[in-house]
C-alpha cells in the first residue's frame, strides 16, 4: 500500500463573474491570489488560485469563473460544503467582517466541540469558518485581514451521498479514520493526520436530489499523495473497482482523477514542483501564467479571456 493520505491539497469550484470571485476571495476572505491562469481543458476560461501566502498545499482554494454561468444544484454526488481553519478567538472578528462586507452569513454555532461559522460567496458556493484551538500558524503577511484572525487553509470538506459505505471504505483505504458521529444527522467523520484539510465529513442523504454542476458548485477535491506514489494509488482505485485516469502534468502538480463510487470527483495530486517552479514568491499571483505546452498560444488565450479587473 502507498502511504496514507494526509490531508486535502486543493478544492475546485465553479464560479460565474472572474472579477466578483477575485475581489471576494482576496478582500473579503483575505487570500492571496497565488496562481492566474487558465482551465487547462477550456482556455477560454480562467483558473484561479487562491491561498495562503506562499501557495502551501493544503491553503488552496481554485475557481473556474465561467461568466455568466448557470447556477448549479448543490446535492448528492458533490463536495457540498468546503470549510476553512480559523482561530478559536476569531469567530466574533469573522462574523462581523462577513456582515459589514455584505456576505451571506448564518449565526455562528457548535458541531464536534468546534464553533463554525456557516457562510455563502457571491454565487452562493457553501463555506464554513471553524473556529478551532490548534490552528496552525497564519501565513498571511500584508493582507487585508489582520494575521492573527486570518485564514489557516483547510479545515476540511463534507460529502454528500446518497449511500455513503463504499466512500466510507475508500477513505479507510486512504488512511482516513472515522473519529465522531451524530446519528440524528447522519453526518461521519473522517480524519487524516494533517494540521491542513485533515477533516472529511460524510453526510448520507438517501431522498436528496443529486447535484447538478454550475456556479456555486465544488467540481472537485483533491488530496496530497507523494511525488512516486501515484501510479501505486491508481492501481488501488482499479483493485477497488473504480476508473482512474492517468497520471497528468499540470505543471504546478501531477494529478490522477477518479470519480469515486458516490460520484464526487476526487483528484490526487502532488505536493510538488509547487505554484513557485515559474514565479518567484513575490511575484505569485500578478501576471497570467501558462504551461510551457500552452505558451506558443499566449496571444490567442489572452484575447478570450475576459477582463479581469
Amino acid at each position: 500500500m502507498p502511504t496514507e493520505i494526509p490531508g486535502i491539497h486543493h478544492v475546485t469550484a465553479v464560479g460565474s463573474d472572474p472579477g466578483r470571485n477575485l475581489a471576494f476571495y482576496t478582500e473579503t476572505l483575505g487570500l492571496r491570489l497565488v496562481k492566474r491562469s487558465i482551465n487547462q481543458d477550456d482556455v477560454s476560461v480562467y483558473h484561479l488560485f487562491y491561498a495562503d501566502h506562499e501557495g502551501t498545499p493544503g491553503t488552496s482554494m481554485t475557481f473556474f469563473p465561467y461568466p455568466g454561468a448557470r447556477s448549479g444544484r448543490v446535492g448528492t454526488g458533490q463536495v457540498s460544503t468546503t470549510a476553512f481553519t480559523i482561530p478559536i478567538d476569531a469567530v466574533g472578528y469573522w462574523t462581523e467582517r462577513l456582515s459589514a462586507e455584505g456576505a451571506d452569513v448564518d449565526e455562528p454555532r457548535e458541531r464536534f466541540g468546534d464553533t463554525v461559522v456557516p457562510f455563502r460567496d457571491p454565487d452562493g458556493l457553501p463555506l464554513e469558518l471553524v473556529a478551532t484551538a490548534d490552528a496552525p500558524p497564519a501565513n498571511q503577511p500584508d493582507g487585508p485581514v489582520p494575521e492573527e484572525h486570518a485564514i489557516r487553509g483547510f479545515f476540511g470538506v463534507r460529502l454528500s451521498l446518497q449511500s455513503a459505505g463504499p466512500t466510507v471504505d475508500l477513505l479507510r483505504t486512504m488512511g482516513y479514520e472515522e473519529t465522531a458521529g451524530e446519528s440524528e444527522h447522519d453526518r461521519r467523520r473522517f480524519e487524516a493526520s494533517s494540521d491542513l484539510g485533515a477533516v472529511v465529513d460524510v453526510l448520507e442523504q438517501p431522498q436528496a436530489p443529486r447535484g447538478q454542476p454550475g456556479a456555486g458548485t465544488v467540481h472537485h477535491v483533491a488530496f496530497r499523495v507523494e511525488d512516486d506514489e501515484q501510479e501505486a494509488w491508481r492501481e488501488v482505485f482499479q483493485d477497488q473497482g473504480l476508473r482512474p485516469t492517468e497520471i497528468i502534468d499540470r505543471k504546478w502538480f501531477r494529478s490522477v482523477y477518479v470519480r469515486e463510487h458516490g460520484g464526487v470527483l476526487f483528484e490526487f495530486a502532488t505536493k510538488s514542483p509547487g505554484y513557485t517552479v515559474d514565479e518567484d514568491v513575490a511575484e505569485l499571483g500578478k501576471r497570467l501564467v501558462l504551461p510551457e505546452w500552452l505558451e506558443d498560444r499566449r496571444g490567442e488565450i489572452e484575447a478570450g479571456l475576459p477582463d479581469l479587473s
